[in-house]
């Protein structure tokens, strides 16, 4: 049985905690309560909650500075923070962000909308948390590490990427497709054996932080509207963000993390989340870029039909009113050209 979740309610009118406290507890999640800034952040290093809901205005020291004081404490960033405010203007909202609040309630607080922020952010940290014990782990027997005891501890990150896939279109076939399609390019730029095997492991990551995204916009078939895509790019921050969570020294959770967040960067600049261009983009980002626009292009989508091999080159390397050359590295390019036979070996050798 799961062990139950915890949330620390930081607001100093009373009325306000009770209100949060009776919808919380109405879902079946424990509760605690400070009523200042100081008093939240000794019960939050000495409690560690699953979440916090943090109330902006507060006499004393508000909310952005306890946001800014947990982020920096090694025993709290983890924790996730809602800011619950009255505040609407985006100088507020971009303050809060800068002191690592991940996510927004604005007050009268709604129900519905509470419990499906509370439940993200607890799912994310869930995740979150599974990934550190396996990066723990990976890291004490390094000594020890041989090909067969990466490729078990793959084989249980596989099966972790495979309960997070599940939630949207791709699957377990795309995972193991998008490790061959890497590594086959990585070996084609002469990149050298360690580059190449850490991609291997290092390129499913790519779409961890799809897990935080809400269903209702990860699963719509049709095309997002502009606020729905502005989240849905958000997938990219928040890989990033729980594979680089507590500094990671893994070179596969490293390297994912960079992945995670530049692989929807182009090389003429104009991609996202940060707009890079050039070599600004790691290289891992600029190999993953072009084998999940290949994968992507090969599979059925709720609105697209599969393409064939020589359909999909044709639209990489020529290009048409989404997909142009000039968003990939040249030479990257240039290398799937060659190596372009063996994508498609791969594709029909790894399917669901």
């Amino acid at each position: 049985m799961k062990a139950q979740k915890t949330i620390l309610i930081v607001d100093d009118e009373s009325k306000n905690r009770s209100y949060l406290k009776a919808l919380l507890e109405a879902e079946g999640y424990a509760t605690q309560e400070a009523q200042t800034g100081d008093s939240a952040l000794k019960m939050a290093t000495e409690y560690l909650p699953d979440l916090i809901l943090l109330d902006a205005m507060m006499p004393g020291m508000d909310g952005f500075h306890v946001a800014f004081e947990l982020k920096k404490n090694d025993a709290t960033k983890g924790i996730p923070v809602i800011m619950v405010t009255s505040l609407d203007d985006r100088d507020s909202r971009l303050r809060a962000l800068q002191n690592g609040v991940e996510e927004f309630l604005t007050k009268p607080v709604e129900r519905n909308e509470l419990w499906v922020r509370v439940r993200n952010l607890l799912r994310l940290k869930e995740y979150s948390d599974l990934l550190a014990d396996y990066n723990r782990t990976l890291e004490r027997q390094v000594q020890e590490r041989t090909q067969q005891l990466i490729e078990s501890q793959f084989d249980t990150l596989f099966t972790i990427l495979r309960a997070a896939e599940f939630r949207d279109e791709e699957t377990g076939a795309h995972i193991r497709r998008i490790s061959h399609y890497c590594k086959e390019l990585a070996q084609q730029l002469n990149m050298g054996s360690g580059f190449a095997d850490m991609i291997f492991y290092a390129s499913p990551l790519h779409d961890i932080g799809k897990i935080g995204i809400p269903d209702n916009i990860l699963l719509k078939p049709g095309r997002h509207l502009p606020p729905e895509w502005e989240t849905m790019m958000t997938h990219t921050t928040l890989g990033a963000k729980i594979l680089a969570d507590g500094k990671s020294t893994s070179p596969y959770t490293r390297m994912g993390a960079e992945i995670a967040i530049s692989h929807h960067e182009k090389w003429s600049g104009g991609g996202y989340p940060n707009g890079l261009k050039g070599e600004e983009i790691p290289l891992s980002a600029r190999i993953m870029s072009i084998c999940d626009v290949y994968d992507a292009l090969r599979s059925k989508r709720p609105y697209k039909p599969a393409f064939t091999h020589q359909q999909t080159l044709m639209l990489i390397l020529e290009g048409d009113d989404r997909t142009m050359p000039g968003h990939f590295d040249p030479e990257v390019l240039s290398a799937f050209g060659k190596c372009s036979d063996s994508f498609n070996d791969i594709f029909h050798s790894h399917t669901d």
